[in-house]
């Protein structure tokens, strides 16, 4: 069966797993994928991942992250928004890229120098398209 998503497929699978309390979660990989894993974990948000090279196609697993103790475990991701879709994508200047939560969220967008946070795209002065919102 084929995915007309693959990206709000994966938001959805992290926001799942973190609304059940789970440790890690898989899903299909993918080089954008791999580029969202990797912005998730320099900003904080995973704890890690990790690629499983499987017989018919590689599986991405990563590691969520919680704060607080065993009673009181809380995700470190409270929300997870897609923002650009098949059907509607969302380009964006350098100036226009999206504040989340005055600061305190990270859009993540892809650029022609590849996939950052909005926050650091704003930094080099590029834009492109937004792909998600993180807080």
């Amino acid at each position: 069966m084929s995915m007309s998503d693959p990206i709000a497929d994966m938001l959805t699978r992290i926001r799942n797993a973190m609304s059940r309390q789970h440790k890690t979660v898989s899903m299909p990989s993918s080089k954008l994928k791999l580029a969202i894993a990797n912005v998730l974990k320099d900003e904080g948000y995973i704890t890690d991942f990790q690629v499983v090279e499987q017989a018919p196609f590689s599986v991405l697993q990563i590691a969520l992250k919680y704060v607080g103790d065993k009673k009181n475990r809380r995700p470190v991701i409270t929300g997870l928004q897609r923002v650009s879709k098949p059907g509607r994508r969302v380009y964006v200047g350098k100036k226009e890229i999206p504040w989340v939560l005055s600061g305190m969220g990270i859009s993540i967008v892809t650029t022609s120098q590849g996939v950052m946070t909005g926050h650091k795209a704003r930094r080099l002065g590029v834009g492109g398209e937004v792909l998600c919102r993180i807080w």
